[in-house]
């Protein structure tokens, strides 16, 4: 019964980490979201200074460039840390369904429902 609880307690710490993962990953997806928005946003803003759409201004060629590489950046970033999120998650889930799988686990009798 030992081991039991020992493979018990490993699984809780993995599914404590595997909720920590999974948030980690939610934040990513959300900066990657808001880091595309920036290139799009830089870029277009960028197309129409040059363009002549809107009234040439050093500051928001310098905003439209700033926003574009920010985003760039950004978006790169996040997603190699996504991608390692996702793999330590899947290592975290494998092990947790390895140790499910050592436990020896005890059938519980049906009991008649009554209604």
């Amino acid at each position: 019964m030992d081991r039991d609880d020992d493979s018990r307690e490993q699984i809780e710490r993995l599914e404590a980490q595997i909720d920590d993962l999974v948030a980690r990953l939610e934040s990513c997806r959300k900066f990657i979201l808001v880091s595309r928005i920036a290139i799009v946003a830089g870029a277009v803003l960028l197309a129409a200074l040059l363009l002549g759409v809107i009234r040439f201004d050093p500051t928001e060629m310098i905003a439209a460039v700033a926003a574009l590489l920010g985003g760039i950046v950004g978006w790169g970033s996040n997603r190699s840390t996504a991608q390692e999120a996702a793999a330590d998650l899947a290592a975290a889930e494998a092990e947790r369904k390895a140790l499910i799988g050592t436990i020896a686990l005890r059938l519980v009798p049906e009991r008649p429902t009554l209604h």
